[in-house]
């Protein structure tokens, strides 16, 4: 889908009231303009409202409207997780400025990822009724008028591949707003992909069918102060089964800020159980004066004679030279030969190797004995510290 947002213009969409002292849930693409006083709101009986934005979270897409009135009629909210596939729905709104246009279908699909090509977690309706630019914000209701979903996106005009927020999650972000401007939510800072997802990884790991592989862990993350490494593949949290990146996405949000999860891992060919303490995330955010310090950074001296000689003596197998740096715990990737097992593995120049094939590496000593200890024809998991970030890479001969 192309995931185009559904206004037929600038700042103009759907809305829905909750409460009836004049709050109105709808999009944030629909109102993010519209900051400092310029939000009206047209109710159905014509009268017009200057409207105060409560609060918008850009990542759900949610906005929380407020104006002046009391006593307003308002929908009822209902449960999107007990909603089903092939169930009834209709949808209301302002297409292409038609207010109140009312249409019907079906919810033809639950938990649609991946629609935007943002790195943010979502997970989307999908239905069948009639939605068209101007929809945005509007609800999307089951046939005892339960508002079930926020009308969000579509793919083209009028094919029957509408997307909305689950309401279940937009009340969520919406109570937050109304209580504290913002949105706060867990987080683990990792990088992910799932390995049923992403061919080419799970068939670095042939011990493990399924799970979610930690790509990176970022620098001020939760789990850099924990033991989970790069490489690691988690089966389960808490005790439930991850398979796809939005599993273990779905599973820390469920989460509350400061909980101490548990992380079943798949390490090496044996599982190990890994807790970390979750933490908020850093979006909007100043960072506390606890904030991890970066790996010093030392300046290499120019290349004199003496250090070209002891730099190609350092070259060492799959293509790549080293070098000790003082101030620095691990070893640094100096060159990499073209189209060697360290360029195809995903090594880069400046890269910090701190572990290979399960073992710190110190020095240039350390890596030299593990390669030699390996044997030639033995691929090996190296983790590098990668600008302010934990990363691996697979060297293969």
């Amino acid at each position: 889908p192309d995931g185009r947002r559904m206004d037929p213009g600038p700042d103009q969409g759907s809305g829905f009231i909750f409460q009836p002292n004049g709050l109105i849930l709808t999009n944030n693409h629909v109102v993010q303009n519209g900051e400092g006083g310029k939000i009206t709101v047209q109710l159905l009986d014509g009268r017009k409202f200057a409207a105060e934005l409560v609060g918008r979270d850009e990542r759900s897409d949610i906005a929380v409207l407020k104006i002046d009135a009391t006593n307003l009629p308002t929908v009822a909210l209902g449960d999107s997780d007990a909603a089903k596939v092939g169930q009834f729905a209709f949808a209301i709104g302002a297409p292409f400025d038609l207010p109140y246009t009312f249409t019907s279908g079906i919810i033809s699909a639950k938990g649609r990822t991946n629609l935007t090509g943002s790195r943010n977690y979502e997970e989307f309706l999908q239905t069948d009724a009639s939605i068209n630019p101007g929809n945005s914000g509007g609800p999307l209701c089951d046939l005892d008028g339960n508002v079930v979903g926020v009308n969000t996106m579509i793919s083209g005009i009028n094919r029957g591949l509408g997307f909305a927020v689950p309401i279940n999650i937009a009340k969520t972000v919406a109570e937050q707003l109304i209580t504290t401007g913002r949105v706060s939510r867990p987080w683990l800072g990792i990088g992910i992909t799932g390995l049923e997802e992403n061919e080419q990884r799970r068939a670095l790991f042939p011990g493990v069918d399924s799970g979610v592989l930690v790509e990176s862990i970022d620098r001020d993350a939760p789990a850099y102060r924990s033991q989970l490494q790069p490489g690691d593949v988690i089966l389960r949290v808490d005790g439930q089964k991850v398979s796809l990146a939005r599993d273990l996405q779905r599973e820390i949000l469920s989460k509350s800020i400061g909980q101490t999860v548990s992380l079943e891992v798949w390490r090496g060919g044996r599982t190990v159980t890994i807790p970390i303490q979750t933490g908020e995330h850093p979006d909007g955010l100043i960072q506390a004066s606890s904030r991890m310090q970066p790996i010093p950074v030392v300046p290499s001296p120019p290349l004199d004679q003496p250090s070209r000689q002891l730099r190609q003596e350092s070259s060492l197998p799959f293509g790549l030279a080293i070098s000790e740096i003082p101030g620095v715990q691990g070893v640094k990737v100096e060159e990499i030969a073209p189209g060697s097992p360290a360029e195809v593995g995903g090594l880069l120049p400046d890269d910090v190797i701190t572990e290979l094939g399960g073992r710190a590496v110190l020095s240039v000593k350390d890596y030299e004995d593990i390669v030699s200890s390996a044997g030639s024809d033995r691929a090996l998991m190296v983790l590098v510290e990668r600008e302010g970030e934990r990363t691996f890479a697979i060297l293969k001969p």
